[in-house]
């Protein structure tokens, strides 16, 4: 009998036992910040698996584009695919380009504008892609602490108006109430703290990926400028 007593106290400070001891307000704030750990979660495993798949396509494009390939066959292979990356930057130049002279361009300058244009929408587009959610995480990292707070304030309050109401102060009456208030605080900072690590991971990741992009946009205004030059001058 004396066990069964000793266990007694342990079993009404397990996990579960504790949220199904917590008030309605703090069930809720636990429940939310579960679902949002979740969420967050999910939102890494995509990101990192979408991450990896950019990273390869944005290798194999670089390999084709600079084997030596023709830029108009390299176009007719992409125009009708679903294309990402640099290949998404591509296309909208090339199709900016042949629309361009299929109208009778007659500013190089002109020209050179609307591609570059069409490259940095295209580049916004894919940029857009990459850092989508990633608010998500930000804002979990940021506000699951203090909603984790409020539902320990809350916890603690309604513990201490038990131990006004039942005028007992032993620890056996009030560990409960504050282990209970307690585990909203953990959960928030289970949500927040794997939230921040991936923000900041991820971000960093877009952004690499972002300059490749971005480099690879510079590179191919430059090569496009010089046919641009070539056929002014063939026309001059």
């Amino acid at each position: 009998m004396e066990n069964v007593a000793l266990a007694d106290p342990a079993a009404h400070l397990s996990i579960w036992a504790l949220f199904m001891q917590a008030g309605w307000v703090v069930k809720l704030v636990m429940i939310g910040l579960l679902c949002a750990s979740i969420w967050t979660w999910a939102i890494i495993i995509d990101k990192l698996v979408a991450y990896g798949r950019m990273r390869m396509a944005l290798n194999r494009f670089e390999q084709v584009f600079w084997s030596g390939q023709s830029l108009e066959d390299l176009y007719r292979t992409l125009a009708d695919r679903k294309t990402t990356g640099m290949g998404a930057i591509f296309v909208a130049a090339m199709r900016e380009w042949k629309k361009s002279f299929e109208k009778g361009a007659k500013s190089a300058l002109a020209l050179q504008t609307r591609i570059d244009k069409a490259m940095d929408l295209a580049l916004t587009r894919e940029m857009e892609k990459l850092e989508g959610r990633l608010g998500f995480l930000a804002t979990t990292g940021s506000a699951a602490p203090f909603i984790g707070l409020f539902g320990t304030v809350i916890g603690i309050m309604t513990s201490f108006q038990a131990i006004a109401a039942s005028k007992n102060t032993s620890l056996s009456v009030v560990a409960p109430g504050i282990a209970e208030a307690l585990l909203a605080t953990a959960i928030g900072l289970l949500a927040a703290i794997p939230a921040v690590i991936a923000y900041n991971k991820l971000s960093s990741d877009a952004n690499k990926i972002g300059m490749r992009m971005e480099g690879f946009a510079d590179e191919f205004s430059a090569i496009l400028s010089r046919q641009i030059d070539e056929k002014v001058a063939q026309k001059a």
